[in-house]
């Protein structure tokens, strides 16, 4: 049934790699199940009556997680897990703090999902994908590497916030957590080198391990094994959002923004995670619309189970490293998260230290495209520069396309070489243009 189901063969994997691609992909993203409520109640717990049930969430996250991630594995066959995501969560946390109900900021993400679900259903996003050029295709991968290893160095404590001049700065390294970060990445550095079949996620246990030893004690142990999900919480927020309140015409620029983000964050993922497992054929994805609307779909779930959107993660390229290479991986790392329902308690053991050096890790496997950029052609050169360090910079891959849009067309039309861009890249550039002018990062 598996096999024909995911075709196992015809991708080159078996269900022992699948399985425990996704059990890798898991463990390195299981921190939105506790993070995302955190990063909404932050918010909410300053503006009395702006917040939501927080246990209503963790349960919400998880189900949205598990519901898209099925979507992907089933419909489009892609081992793409997807959750909440973490910058569209802080921006949710912003809308409360400007004043509107999360009931319609549910709403908003609600909407900007049917958008999201038209535009993929009638394939203008597949179009999209495939006006990506070669060259800025290479540097979306390249950044992304970048912005994981960036992400799992924050996670470690080996990058901290700097000061106004630095803006960034080298943490504290004799402080416990970022040396075991260390250690992990050594170990996992190690296996990865001797080419150790599973080694990232052997890494992340062998560390988690360590993080026990009494000169560490950062792995705790845990406070039990089995936990009840609160279903009477979960409803307070189920199927509350506000629709009609989000279609006013002052939340029309919230709804863009909700619409922008999702849309060119999955794309990125999709395009640099899907080149770099070989997936994209002659400059183009193979079952891209079903991938699309499964993403598109996972939005609209996730407004009525009660959270912001879902993307899909970046981290699924630790599972692609491991050798994921078909929808089994989704749907194991969906099953996975619904069994978090009822093992909190052990999700919450996992130390972000232990889970970090993967990341770094995968992102230095990702940065290996950046060998593919004709750096000799600055017209393709620079954009793609632009894209790789904007990214990791600005904490956004929606905002590294954008400003990788805007300079390709612009620079090929200056050059004389403007017939060489598609229209579409022409109209998606002026669309970025206005966007960043009247609507803002």
């Amino acid at each position: 049934m598996l096999e024909k189901v995911f075709k196992l063969k015809e991708n080159n994997t078996n269900l022992h790699t699948e399985l425990l691609a996704g059990l890798t992909t898991f463990m390195t993203m299981a921190y939105i199940i506790v993070l995302n409520p955190e990063v909404i109640r932050g918010i909410g717990e300053s503006l009395p009556g702006k917040g939501m049930p927080v246990e209503g969430v963790l349960i919400a996250t998880i189900l949205s997680a598990a519901a898209a991630s099925l979507l992907m594995g089933f419909l489009a066959n892609y081992p793409f897990a997807l959750a909440p995501g973490l910058g569209l969560s802080a921006y949710f946390a912003i809308i409360l703090q400007m004043g509107y109900s999360w009931q319609v900021a549910l709403g908003a993400v609600f909407i900007s999902g049917v958008v999201f679900f038209i535009l993929s259903l009638a394939r203008i996003r597949e179009m999209i994908i495939d006006s990506v050029p070669h060259g800025i295709r290479q540097a979306i991968t390249s950044g992304i590497g970048l912005f994981i290893a960036l992400i799992g160095l924050k996670n470690a404590g080996i990058i901290v916030a700097g000061g106004e001049s630095t803006f960034i700065a080298l943490g504290d390294l004799s402080k416990g957590s970022t040396l075991l970060a260390m250690i992990g990445l050594l170990i996992t550095g190690v296996l990865v080198a001797l080419k150790v079949k599973g080694g990232i996620l052997i890494g992340i246990i062998l560390t988690s391990l360590i993080g026990v030893l009494p000169f560490f004690n950062i792995t705790q142990a845990p406070s039990g094994v089995v936990a009840m999900p609160d279903w009477s919480e979960f409803g307070k927020v189920f199927m509350k959002l506000d629709i009609m309140g989000a279609l006013n015409i002052g939340f029309l620029h919230i709804i863009f923004t909700f619409l922008f983000v999702t849309m060119f964050d999955t794309a990125g993922t999709l395009i640099g995670i899907s080149d770099k497992a070989g997936f994209m054929q002659n400059g183009r994805l193979e079952r891209a619309t079903p991938a699309l609307l499964s993403d598109a779909t996972g939005v609209i779930i996730s407004a009525g189970f009660g959270t912001p959107p879902v993307t899909t993660y970046m981290e699924s390229a630790v599972g692609v490293a491991y050798g994921g290479r078909t929808g089994l991986t989704a749907v194991t790392v969906a099953i996975l998260f619904f069994l978090s329902l009822f093992f909190t308690p052990l999700i919450r053991v996992i130390p972000q230290a232990a889970t970090a050096p993967a990341l770094v890790v995968v992102g230095s496997m990702m940065i290996a495209n950046i060998t593919r950029i004709n750096w000799e052609d600055f017209t393709e050169a620079l954009p793609a520069f632009m894209a790789i360090i904007i990214m990791p910079f600005t904490f956004s891959i929606a905002n590294g396309i954008a400003v990788a849009y805007i300079l390709y067309p612009l620079f090929r039309l200056f050059t004389g070489r403007g017939r060489s861009v598609p229209i579409l890249a022409y109209i998606l550039c002026i669309l970025f243009i206005l966007k960043f002018l009247y609507v803002g990062v």
